[in-house]
């Protein structure tokens, strides 16, 4: 059942059947804060499911696609890091992890210091055509501009909060 028909059954007050179908949330209401942070929390922990797939663990599918579209100069461990907001040890790992499974490559005569660039092969060409987030793309498309601007603007206010949170902030400590 959607957040909208449960929020919608509810405030009918009838609690002995379950809508069967969707009904309209009245415009007046505001949905709650937690059932929205519950529906967000469905919808990541079904994304790091889909990052399970073809052997590789969701931070090799997210150097992968990160690697297929930044800038050349930018294709390196290190940028990468700085675009995850991550320390660049572990990234550095899971780059070489991708290098010995043969879908990227370092680049000869692209390095600066210890920086090496790196390009993705056609194996790991091959792996992007068959990126299970694709399904995340394709209902995203199925949304209409509105719908996508509202998506858009709230995930970026959610993602600068959570960004600029402490570390233990949220925690029962």
């Amino acid at each position: 059942m959607s957040v909208v028909a449960l929020l919608a059954f509810l405030d009918r007050g009838d609690n002995d059947a379950a809508p069967e179908t969707e009904v309209a949330l009245p415009t007046r209401r505001m949905i709650p804060a937690a059932a929205l942070a519950r529906l967000l929390d469905q919808t990541s922990r079904s994304l790091h499911s889909l990052g399970f797939a073809a052997d590789l663990f969701p931070a090799q599918w997210a150097a992968l696609r990160y690697f297929a579209w930044a800038e050349p100069a930018q294709r390196t461990a290190s940028a990468l890091a700085r675009f995850q907001g991550l320390a660049v040890g572990p990234v550095t790992r899971t780059v070489r992890t991708l290098i010995a499974k043969g879908y990227v490559e370092n680049v000869e005569g692209r390095e600066r210091g210890r920086t090496r660039q790196v390009e993705l092969t056609a194996a790991g060409r091959a792996l992007l055509a068959e990126d299970p987030f694709k399904l995340l793309s394709q209902a995203i498309g199925e949304l209409d501009g509105p719908q996508r601007l509202a998506l858009a603007s709230a995930l970026e206010h959610i993602l600068r909060r959570l960004q600029a949170a402490p570390a233990d902030e949220g925690t029962d400590d």
